[in-house]
């Protein structure tokens, strides 16, 4: 590290000195790095640094290297200094995230000096989960959903998530011609047009939590793609990441259950002029299109990606026929 780096990490915390403790990743096509120091004479033991260096040109693992591309990534590293800078603060102990220490930005360096979750009894990161996991990640995402219901997202992506059409052209035209094609507009359309915006994580996976030990409680990392939405993008994409397709097919109706009562609750609590009823009515029946959205991403992006399969074939199928029927019907 270098003598600058070093000294910012020092007067943000006020260590006296400070080592590395571990490389917890690279960044995404080689951007850059997530570390962990340790502090010798701070008030808490270490923090995590995510030292973002955008590179000459990225090593994309799929192949996606373009200029197009890589201001998509310039921006989201942008967005997520904005958000810990101006919006993370609101975030309280229902959708816990890490505090910022530190936020430092020159041309195309990025750095980050937040809390480490581990030390702060969010150590467990789960490639499977329970009842008790899955209840406190949709939580997580309920409050989080009804603390932004309504913000308008300044200084975020104006659309969140990384997957969002106007952000993948490339992707949709990679992808074969077909009526869910020709539906990408629309899909976009419905759910950017539901009612009650909220803010969305935008990339809600499950490898993005981190767990206390027993299970109950969650915190949510990366901030790189958050920005307006419909709360039902975050739900579809978690869901994905957690089942494969018959538990998915299996497990929809009680997970959708599960988030909109903890919606309930969490509206009661930060917007009690909001009416969870509405909000559920207008939002599950897009619990699909959300999904559908997303689907229509992969097969442009990756069109053998392990969650393309029968569940995600059906819902794309009756959300596709439904969208063009109803266009046609209004044309």
């Amino acid at each position: 590290m270098d003598s600058h780096l070093r000294n910012i990490l020092l007067k943000a915390t006020g260590a006296d000195d400070l080592y590395k403790v571990e490389t917890i990743q690279s960044l995404w096509s080689g951007y850059g790095s997530l570390g962990r120091f340790g502090l010798i004479g701070a008030e808490f033991n270490s923090v995590v640094v995510k030292h973002v260096q955008l590179p000459q040109r990225s090593e994309h693992p799929r192949g996606w290297n373009t200029d197009f591309s890589h201001q998509r990534k310039l921006r989201s590293y942008q967005v997520e200094t904005e958000w810990y800078e101006r919006w993370g603060k609101r975030c309280g102990d229902d959708c816990r995230i890490p505090y910022s220490l530190a936020l430092e930005q020159h041309n195309d360096e990025f750095l980050m000096v937040l809390e480490d979750l581990d030390g702060s009894g969010y150590p467990v990161r789960k490639e499977a989960v329970g009842k008790n996991e899955i209840q406190a990640c949709l939580t997580w995402l309920a409050h989080f959903h009804a603390t932004f219901m309504q913000e308008k997202p300044e200084g975020l992506w104006r659309t969140g998530t990384y997957w969002h059409l106007e952000t993948r052209p490339d992707e949709l035209k990679a992808m074969e011609k077909g009526e869910l094609k020709q539906a990408a507009s629309m899909l976009d359309k419905a759910l950017s047009d539901a009612p009650f915006q909220t803010f969305v994580h935008g990339d809600a996976k499950l490898a993005n939590f981190c767990f206390s030990q027993d299970g109950n409680s969650v915190a949510a990392v990366d901030f790189q793609y958050v920005g307006g939405g419909c709360g039902m993008k975050d739900v579809a994409y978690f869901i994905s990441s957690c089942f494969d397709e018959h538990e998915c097919e299996r497990l929809e109706a009680s997970l959708l259950d599960t988030y909109f009562a903890a919606l309930k609750n969490a509206l009661a609590l930060h917007r009690p002029d909001i009416n969870a009823s509405e909000v559920e009515a207008a939002w599950r029946p897009l619990y699909a299109v959300a999904w559908t959205d997303f689907y229509r991403f992969l097969k442009g992006w990756s069109p053998d990606h392990w969650k393309i399969h029968r569940y995600s074939e059906r819902l794309a199928h009756e959300v596709v026929t439904k969208l063009m029927d109803t266009n046609s019907e209004s044309a």
